[in-house]
């Protein structure tokens, strides 16, 4: 048998990988269900660390679709894992379960809330868990899901990373998405951006002027930012709009946050790109010269960024656009939000893979509905099945392999 492109039978009853409208009639017959789902998981937030009903929801939707289930990985980890019926690649897909702790919700909280939309984001992921289990006859290859715990932490990845599960499943890659303020059913990916990293820095001062000098020189550091953190609704506006302007004030920034107490000064900053790092440190150890018995610590290496591959995220542009509409999908140029981090970052640094906003911003609401951390965030659930859709969709595509034909380049297996 000769097999050529996608879903195309050269010779024999091969019928190719499973077709997009049969993912549009799954998705379509699981969208109340879901919606429910979501809201359970919205009625339970449990902090970073602390996602027992989270998991076990989360590994009884999965037992119930057919996947081989593991828990209890790296915390509170579930990995899910679903083999299709035909050879294929093995990918890999995150979804998040932790809620926003109090403290890192605008303004404080009085308990943990799902803020960011990771309670979106688990749904999807069952929802293409689910979608692919009932396709499985036509699936091609092997998809395993990681449930990640601890994400606001910047934890969870790392735990799961080091559990050992992406060698055990042999994942070749791995995907993602998060809720963003983008108009509801739309998509926007990040060709070569992402998400910026972290660093910390403390400066002790001494003498009897210390706190006085700890509070000039927070001035001082504060000042190295090239981007403010927003105060208003509009200031949010303006961020969105710049991460799609390309060479525009977010291509290259830094953001710092530096405070005094007692003597010492306390700072955390992000910039892009991550090469910077050292230029800021630099920055900050030479404002710190000038004060007698000043001490500069960095208590840890950068948290790495999230640097997307610019190639994958382009082909998921390519077939997003095809399969969600040619107007769905924006590509950023800039890392965003400048303001927040990632822990997916470390599963890119180890395998290629994609990480895609899906917009949850209904019309006429104030951006904050849809800006994650702010206490009004409400994101529009219209958004899961779309998120289902596009996520299923994408990943038949990258566990499908095709053959080449003869006298292309190689006689083997070879990915599309």
């Amino acid at each position: 048998m000769v097999w050529g492109g996608m879903g195309k039978a050269v010779a024999g009853g091969w019928r190719g990988p499973v077709n997009q409208a049969a993912v549009a009639a799954e998705v379509a017959r699981l969208d109340r269900v879901l919606i429910q789902l979501r809201r359970d998981f919205y009625r339970h937030p449990e902090a970073p660390g602390q996602e027992q009903r989270t998991a076990a929801v989360v590994a009884r939707e999965l037992r119930a679709a057919g996947l081989d289930v593991a828990t209890g990985v790296g915390g509170h980890g579930v990995v899910g894992v679903l083999q299709g019926s035909r050879p294929g690649r093995t990918v890999g897909y995150r979804a998040d379960m932790d809620a926003v702790p109090p403290q890192d919700i605008v303004g404080g909280g009085p308990a943990p809330a799902h803020l960011c939309g990771h309670d979106v984001h688990t749904t999807v992921g069952i929802g293409v868990a689910r979608v692919l289990a009932r396709l499985r006859q036509q699936l091609s290859g092997t998809v395993v899901f990681l449930f990640q715990p601890a994400e606001e932490t910047l934890s969870g990845a790392r735990a799961l990373i080091d559990s050992g599960v992406l060698e055990r499943e042999y994942v070749e890659e791995i995907h993602a998405l998060h809720c963003g303020p983008f108009p509801v059913g739309r998509f926007a990916v990040t060709p070569g951006y992402g998400m910026p990293g972290q660093d910390k820095a403390e400066v002790t001062l001494s003498g009897p002027d210390a706190l006085d000098a700890a509070r000039r020189l927070a001035v001082d550091i504060g000042a190295l930012a090239t981007v403010a953190l927003p105060r208003t609704p509009a200031d949010l506006e303006r961020i969105i709009a710049a991460a799609q302007i390309p060479d525009g004030p977010l291509a290259r920034f830094v953001a710092v946050q530096a405070s005094a107490q007692e003597a010492k000064v306390s700072v955390s900053y992000r910039c892009w790109p991550q090469e910077r790092y050292a230029e800021v440190r630099e920055s900050i150890r030479r404002m710190a010269m000038p004060y007698a018995g000043a001490e500069v610590r960095f208590p840890a290496e950068p948290f790495p960024a999230m640097v997307c591959p610019e190639r994958d995220a382009r082909l998921l542009a390519r077939h997003l656009r095809h399969t969600v509409g040619q107007d769905k999908v924006t590509e950023l140029c800039a890392a965003f939000p400048p303001f927040s981090g990632e822990d997916f970052a470390l599963f890119l640094d180890r395998i290629p893979g994609t990480y895609t906003f899906l917009g949850v911003h209904t019309p006429g609401t104030p951006i904050t509905a849809s800006y994650p951390h702010y206490p009004d965030f409400s994101p529009d659930e219209r958004a899961i099945g779309v998120g289902v859709r596009a996520m299923a969709g994408w990943i038949v595509e990258r566990t499908h392999k095709t053959q080449s034909l003869p006298g292309g380049p190689g006689l083997g297996w070879v990915s599309v």
